[in-house]
């Protein structure tokens, strides 16, 4: 499998938060919960595993971090985050695929974007090793109103 086959593949989805990256934005945010994590890689003391679908929750008072599982459905965590921001303060790490419509209804109006210079070298279990074949961002979401959420 070339680079850009697993780039455009949901088949690898554990793209795991490089330790140092995450130290230096859990610095600036310090993070209370890992949306999307396991046992094995999760980078707070609270976290959601598969198990428990971090889609299906709804925490409030949290400061987030989230690095989704980069397939297909990273366009549900997108909206998930942005819903919750309603009740926290959320932190993305996601692809910078600003091609997408997640990206134009739920980002840009909605987010700070920092985009990382470079490419991440992710940990886990992605096939291959070096720099992930994508490039990354940090999106923060604002704080919304209730009503922003339920789109009046």
């Amino acid at each position: 499998m070339k680079n850009i086959d697993v780039c455009m593949s949901s088949q690898f989805m554990d793209w795991g938060t490089p330790q140092d990256f995450f130290n230096k934005l859990n610095h600036r945010f310090n993070f209370t919960l890992d949306l999307c994590a396991t046992k094995e890689n999760t980078k707070c003391n609270k976290f959601y595993t598969p198990e428990d679908d971090a889609l299906k929750q709804n925490p409030k008072g949290e400061v987030i971090f989230c690095n989704p599982p980069y397939g297909r459905a990273i366009r549900d965590f997108v909206i998930k985050c942005y819903e919750l921001s309603k009740d926290n303060k959320i932190v993305m790490l996601v692809p910078a695929r600003t091609d997408t419509t997640y990206w134009h209804k739920y980002i840009f109006p909605n987010a700070e974007v920092e985009f990382i210079k470079g490419r991440l070298k992710f940990e886990g279990n992605q096939k291959g090793s070096g720099s992930a074949p994508f490039p990354s961002a940090v999106v923060i979401f604002k704080q919304i109103k209730s009503k922003e959420v339920m789109g009046e």
